[in-house]
């Protein structure tokens, strides 16, 4: 039986060729306006897969431009009325729908305080967009599926076209333009062993590193969402802190390898879990020793992750059938999630 997430998720190659061909000249004006007064501060606004998709486009903005980003709790300014300085600031907000309060205020307090504010939304009508001054379709069209798919992909796109932009990276611009061709290779890998291994799953770890971290995060989320498993993400360096005090005989881990400086610490940490009695699935490319699930490669190191998660959607939508679960229907949630 398809689903709705299915056939948005398998979109997702259209959506990005899609929105690759809109709006490039706002992306070169905005990289420009980077360029020519580098913001003091950069501040991002999104909750749940949009936080998701923030942390991506932050992690490339620390790697590759040295600028410092952090992630905004919006009670900072809906609830405690907190007088943000805002000389120099930009702030980057990331939604589906656009339509969140505490996505809005703090986008509108910036804005009205002479920050420059950005919005990547998917409904270009929405009061985010219309609070911000610079304003970036996702491009996904309609999404019915409760759990996002389509528009994450977008989310994570938009961040690093505006990283390419702000680089004037000729190199990330052309391995983005090969993209949709990369992402349909990704969503035909076979991941059903994944399938097999977490049907009866209660638990779980999702971990990456760097730019495969915000992955495992999204990951994570929908696992819980979509499957009822109660999963967690965590750094490959972080989980050695304490939460590897969990793991015992059959203890289920997905462990996210891209290409990149931490790939060789992730297919450590895989291995090092073997040996605890855990049950590791990893996911790299072909011929990573230990991996079950195949990673696709890009055009970029930095775009792997994007190929990675449109590899996981699928199976996480036949695991949530194969739990006897409507991946369309979680358990007490709604599209459209509005809080202050």
């Amino acid at each position: 039986m398809t689903s709705r997430m299915l056939d948005e998720a398998l979109s997702a190659p259209q959506v990005v060729a899609r929105q690759l061909a809109a709006d490039q000249s706002a992306y070169a004006a905005l990289g420009e306006v980077l360029r020519a007064a580098p913001p003091s501060a950069l501040l991002t606004v999104a909750r749940g897969s949009s936080d998701h998709a923030a942390h991506y486009m932050a992690y490339l903005i620390m790697a590759r431009l040295g600028r410092l980003v952090t992630s905004l709790p919006m009670s900072l300014v809906t609830l405690y009325q907190s007088r943000i300085e805002c000389q120099g600031l930009v702030s980057l907000a990331f939604s589906q729908s656009g339509q969140s309060p505490d996505l809005i205020s703090p986008t509108r307090y910036f804005r009205e305080h002479g920050a420059r504010t950005v919005a990547f939304v998917n409904a270009e009508g929405s009061p985010l967009a219309e609070a911000a001054e610079f304003r970036f379709g996702l491009h996904a069209g309609p999404e019915q599926s409760v759990a996002a798919t389509k528009s994450y992909i977008a989310q994570l796109l938009a961040g690093a076209r505006l990283v390419a932009a702000w680089q004037g990276d000729d190199e990330m611009a052309a391995a983005l333009q090969q993209l949709p061709k990369d992402l349909e290779r990704a969503a035909g890998l076979d991941w059903r062993a994944a399938v097999s291994v977490l049907q009866g799953a209660d638990k779980l770890f999702v971990i990456g590193r760097g730019t495969s971290l915000p992955i495992a995060q999204e990951a994570a989320l929908k696992f819980k969402e979509t499957c009822g498993i109660q999963a967690e993400a965590f750094s490959g360096a972080e989980v050695k802190h304490g939460p590897m005090a969990l793991v015992e005989d059959g203890y289920p881990l997905l462990v996210f390898a891209p290409r990149g400086p931490a790939q060789a610490g992730l297919v450590a940490l895989a291995e090092e879990m073997r040996g605890r009695g855990a049950r590791v699935l990893l996911a790299a490319p072909a011929g990573t020793p230990g991996a079950e699930l195949e990673l696709a490669c890009t055009g970029s190191e930095d775009l792997d992750p994007i190929a990675a998660i449109q590899s996981f959607y699928p199976m996480v939508e036949a695991l949530a059938q194969a739990r006897g679960l409507n991946p369309d229907q979680p358990r007490h949630l709604a599209k459209v999630t509005k809080t202050h």
